[in-house]
């Protein structure tokens, strides 16, 4: 008989534990960065008066830009059945399409999940210190501007009702990672994809600007300056990433 030599059956548990940690590691690691997004609030507490003078000059810009009134918008947007409330619960999807995108990336294409979470990293990192140097305060809550919070209004506001919500920053309105992350998941997804349909990503950064704008929580020129830092970390985190993945295979998307 021949002696055929037997390879090691690795135990199930073991497969099992082998496949969960990176992905709990992973999922450990969003969840901390979306922990330091809202460490901003801390430091925010007491200057108040210093947010509302900060989104005046924005808007003092925005004038002299020529730039539409985002309380036109809004206007508008309250006029027709059910878009606010639609735009509101958009809103509350920010982090949800943020997770399952890298989750998907973790699981089908794990260049583009490098790249795009070293980029989230960094474009997180750096928005965290314009909010902590720059507060602003939100359309929503700038006395004067005359601004619903149509989130408060209709029962589905991002700042109220529980114990995660209190953590939230409501005074880091610049630059927006609302926009910011959704033109880098537009960007990796288009990139990264092959289907012709990647490119209806292109509409989650369009939607969202609309949405940040409609529910009075963010302003142009922090939707400008979310995507401005959002590209930037995109274009740096390409050109850092290791050989193998400089020319990352395709995935349907």
């Amino acid at each position: 008989m021949l002696n055929v030599p037997m390879r090691p059956v690795a135990a199930p548990g073991r497969g099992i534990r082998s496949a969960l940690l990176p992905a709990v590691a992973e999922t450990v690691l969003v969840l901390a960065l979306f922990g330091l997004y809202n460490l901003g609030r801390l430091v925010a507490k007491g200057r108040l008066h210093t947010a509302d003078d900060h989104a005046r000059s924005l808007l003092d810009a925005e004038g002299a830009l020529r730039l539409p009134a985002e309380e036109a918008l809004q206007q508008w947007a309250l006029g027709v059945p059910h878009l606010v409330g639609l735009a509101d619960r958009y809103y509350l999807l920010h982090f949800p399409i943020t997770v399952g995108v890298l989750v998907w990336l973790y699981a089908r294409h794990r260049p583009g999940y490098r790249w795009a979470r070293r980029s989230l990293v960094l474009a997180t990192a750096v928005a965290m210190l314009v909010h902590i140097w720059v507060p602003m305060t939100p359309p929503r809550l700038l006395a004067g501007l005359g601004m619903v919070d149509t989130g408060a209004v209709g029962g589905n506001s991002a700042y109220g009702g529980s114990p995660v919500s209190e953590l939230a920053n409501e005074y880091a309105a610049m630059p927006s990672l609302h926009v910011g992350w959704a033109v880098l998941l537009a960007v990796v997804l288009v990139r990264t994809g092959r289907s012709r349909l990647r490119w209806l990503w292109v509409l989650h950064p369009l939607v969202t600007l609309l949405v940040v704008v409609v529910t009075a929580n963010h302003y142009w020129l922090d939707a400008a300056a979310g995507t401005a830092i959002a590209l930037g970390a995109l274009a740096l985190m390409a050109r850092v990433r290791c050989p193998a993945e400089e020319s990352p295979s395709r995935s349907g998307t």
